[in-house]
């Protein structure tokens, strides 16, 4: 049975891959826990200078496996947001060196927020980014309220929320949400040789900066998260959660009734 992270040390950088490539490495609990355990390795490893996460297969990440939050069995949304993603969204603010996400495909509601959380987001020109909470009857979470209004704007941010839209790698270049888009050929290794890049460089100014950005941009992040939290647990008592949800999952358009 696959990991659902692979692992890999190369000169400094730690790769981290998300390894659901059946399910568009959309998050289960397992695999979250394992990318949180992933990044407290990292951090904690003196040999590891920079962090470059990215996806296997053709998505970066699809954002929440829908099956797993609709399962009665299942953690619940309270528990998805408080031990899976608001942690790592804390985590990869906290890490004392740089994060790269390599945006290889398909980054998709959780998935696009935590890539747009990272220090450096570099993409394929085949990726992609989806704001697709609204098409299930949901808000951004991963602290996407806060990030994404900041990076391109509260215009745009508002209406791509709002609308739900689909943003390519090239656009998302142009509106200053991302830092490089290098072809889909030589992808991998233009997004690792960027990692390297950071590892070489001096890792405890790199952290310093780090520290700067998070007091001018993310001093209210966990305030924000709370907030999110709020009311993402009462989006997913709506009817027309449910509906998105069912929808999605039969493949086909939710007939949402606003209530």
């Amino acid at each position: 049975m696959n990991q659902p992270i692979d692992v890999q040390h190369l000169d400094g950088v730690c790769l981290i891959t998300l390894n659901r490539p059946d399910k568009f490495n959309s998050f289960n609990r397992e695999q979250a826990l394992a990318l949180q355990e992933a990044l407290r390795a990292a951090n904690e490893d003196p040999a590891v200078r920079c962090v470059l996460l990215t996806g296997g297969g053709k998505a970066f990440c699809a954002g929440q496996d829908l099956g797993e939050a609709i399962d009665p069995a299942g953690p619940g949304m309270r528990t998805i947001l408080t031990e899976h993603y608001n942690p790592l969204v804390l985590q990869i603010r906290a890490l004392s060196k740089p994060v790269v996400a390599a945006v290889n495909g398909v980054a998709a509601g959780a998935g696009a927020s935590l890539a747009l959380v990272c220090d450096v987001v570099v993409a394929s020109d085949k990726a992609s980014f989806v704001q697709a909470f609204t098409s299930i009857g949901l808000i951004p979470d991963s602290g996407g309220t806060l990030t994404l209004p900041r990076l391109i704007g509260f215009g745009r941010a508002s209406a791509t929320m709002l609308l739900g839209d689909r943003m390519t790698a090239d656009a998302a270049l142009a509106a200053g949400m991302i830092y490089r888009v290098f072809p889909a050929d030589s992808f991998a290794q233009d997004a690792l040789n960027v990692a390297r890049e950071l590892a070489q460089r001096p890792t405890r100014a790199l952290a310093l900066v780090k520290e700067a950005l998070n007091a001018s941009m993310f001093a209210d992040l966990e305030a924000q998260l709370h907030t999110e939290l709020h009311l993402q647990l009462a989006a997913a008592e709506t009817d027309d959660f449910k509906e998105g949800v069912a929808a999605f999952l039969e493949k086909r358009t939710p007939n949402f009734r606003g209530h």
